[in-house]
């Protein structure tokens, strides 16, 4: 059975195509070890209740002297990477993908992970990232400062005062695929997690564009205040992907520097 490397791989995985029907998932760090019981356990009983195919484990690898980590076989999903190219309408999409989320926080939520170490606290409080964000804000020259300041602070002071639902934590164009124009499927669940779903619409600044971006809010029915700590948690990546990569990789850092223009941009003409 042929094994390759998948055509565009995550940092917390090293992913092989298995044959034509399954994908292999190897945690690149012991830091990303927990992920794959978590995946075991929480995907299945996921998938049962989503219209919208997700990653599904079909076994466990063990450690041994070659690889010291388990590791996950999946089923494979075709699909491509979510690209502007390769959706027929981007306010369909959004649709979609808001449905998506809210279906998956609709799935009840006993026993399942709280947000913590183990997914970086996605779905938790984003103050755990205050520090991060204002250095990186003030090592950043290109933007107006006092903005961007108002905009994390706007995302400190919102709260999520509902119920902890399920939130996947990295809604990304890399872990959505694609087929025929359509939303097909959703993968990489490694940050899942129980808690406040604002993190799951950071895609609102980094991939939709301002009439999608409203189909997109309108398909989540958040309050303003998550909507305001969605614009935070993409803010805060935006910013700290900028800074790290300014020097070293112009292609990421040029999609963060768009981003965090896309952000500044739509908090000022809400103004």
């Amino acid at each position: 059975m042929d094994i390759k490397p998948v055509k565009k791989g995550g940092n917390d995985n090293r992913t092989f195509h298995l044959g034509n029907s399954m994908s292999v998932r190897l945690p690149s760090d012991e830091a990303y070890v927990p992920q794959v019981e978590k995946e075991q356990i929480w995907l299945p009983i996921l998938a049962k209740q989503l219209s919208t195919p997700i990653s599904e484990p079909l076994a466990k690898g063990l450690p041994n002297e070659d690889y010291p980590y388990p590791w996950s076989v999946n089923k494979w999903l075709d699909g491509e990477t979510l690209t502007l190219e390769n959706i027929d309408d981007i306010n369909q999409f959004a649709k979609d993908l808001g449905r998506f989320l809210v279906d998956l926080q609709s799935i009840d939520v006993t026993g399942g992970p709280l947000a913590g170490e183990h997914n970086f606290n996605r779905g938790g409080d984003i103050s755990v990232y205050d520090k991060e964000c204002r250095d990186a804000i003030n090592n950043i020259n290109t933007f107006n400062k006092h903005l961007l300041k108002e905009i994390w602070e706007l995302a400190l002071a919102s709260k999520w005062a509902n119920e902890p639902v399920w939130v996947h934590g990295d809604i990304a164009l890399g872990n959505i695929l694609i087929k025929n124009g359509e939303m097909f499927a959703v993968i990489d669940f490694g940050i899942l997690g129980v808690g406040d779903p604002s993190c799951d619409a950071a895609i609102a600044w980094t991939f939709f564009d301002e009439s999608s971006r409203k189909v997109f809010k309108k398909a989540l029915n958040f309050v303003e205040e998550t909507w305001n700590k969605a614009r935070g948690w993409a803010l805060w990546k935006a910013l700290i992907t900028y800074n790290y990569n300014k020097h070293s990789d112009k292609g990421i850092a040029d999609e963060s520097f768009n981003t965090i223009k896309t952000i500044l941009n739509d908090y000022e003409n809400k103004k």
